[in-house]
């Protein structure tokens, strides 16, 4: 009964905030607002039913999935990362360097430290 009552509420809180990120998808206007409804409905609610599923087959079951397991850690590795690169894209093809505040970096925003170094071509 606890183990039935635990995959349960993994699974509405997953279905809640799967609702949640769809509306944030729907009524959030700018492409910065909206990045963050996906990004978190996508972990926490996929994440959610993989990890009742996972509880399912390992206490119900009697059995290990492998799959589910790699599944859930593909996806809160890769999720957060995306978004990183969705929002640095729109940066760089949205906002000029006068619409940011100042960095600390003597590059600016910019994704390294210090710019990579020109390797000059063989025949120079």
């Amino acid at each position: 009964m606890i183990v039935e009552i635990l995959i349960s509420a993994f699974l509405v809180i997953a279905g809640i905030f799967g609702i949640v990120g769809s509306l944030g998808m729907i009524k959030l206007q700018e492409t910065m607002q909206r990045l963050h409804a996906p990004t978190k409905a996508t972990t926490l609610g996929v994440g959610g039913v993989l990890i009742a599923s996972m509880l399912y087959f390992g206490l119900v079951k009697g059995e290990f999935s492998f799959h589910e397991l790699m599944i859930t850690l593909f996806l809160f590795i890769t999720a957060p990362i995306s978004a990183n690169f969705i929002a640095k894209t729109f940066m760089q093809a949205n906002m000029r360097a006068k619409d940011l505040p100042p960095s600390q970096s003597e590059y600016g925003w910019s994704v390294y430290v210090d710019p990579p170094k020109r390797e000059a071509p063989e025949g120079e």
